[in-house]
């Protein structure tokens, strides 16, 4: 597979959407527990922070988007965080394991950098162990376990803590 990583674009949300929705409908990689329209993720893109990053993976070979990584601002009430993005990677299930997320995150990096961010965040499922895996071979590292974070489908999951400095 040959694939392109760039900057989203509104023309993207429906891939986004269809990247993100199977999985949230799945239950058991996210805590998102919604899923999306298009006009909602065209809406998302559209009113993303500028100092975010919104990155996408197309397959060159279809231009069909196969996953994406965005970078938030970790609070917007003080500068003291300025420095620091909340990071969250999707892939699409046909292409895991096939060096997807390698890609966003060489891009996301850079493109963080570019725009100041010294440090990302990320909240990983406990049970996520893929996901974690794929954060820890990019250099994040744990630093705690937050118990019953979250409550997806009446159930209590734990967040596990990550971040990396760029």
């Amino acid at each position: 597979m040959s694939l392109v990583v760039r900057q989203v674009i509104a023309d993207d949300a429906q891939g986004v959407a269809d990247v993100l929705n199977p999985i949230i409908f799945e239950g058991l990689y996210t805590v998102l527990d919604t899923t999306f329209s298009v006009d909602e993720e065209k809406e998302f893109i559209a009113q993303f922070p500028e100092h975010g990053v919104f990155t996408v993976a197309v397959n060159t070979e279809n231009s069909e988007v196969i996953g994406f990584q965005n970078v938030e601002p970790f609070a917007s009430y003080t500068k003291a965080f300025d420095h620091v993005g909340i990071i969250g990677t999707f892939v699409g299930g046909a292409s895991q394991g096939q060096g997807v997320s390698k890609k966003l995150f060489e891009s996301t990096f850079e493109v963080a950098k570019q725009k100041g961010y010294e440090k990302l965040f990320a909240y990983v499922r406990s049970d996520n162990e893929r996901a974690l895996t794929a954060y820890l071979k990019q250099g994040f590292e744990v630093v705690g376990t937050a118990k019953k974070h979250a409550k997806v489908g009446g159930v209590y999951v734990d967040e596990v803590l990550i971040e990396k400095f760029l």
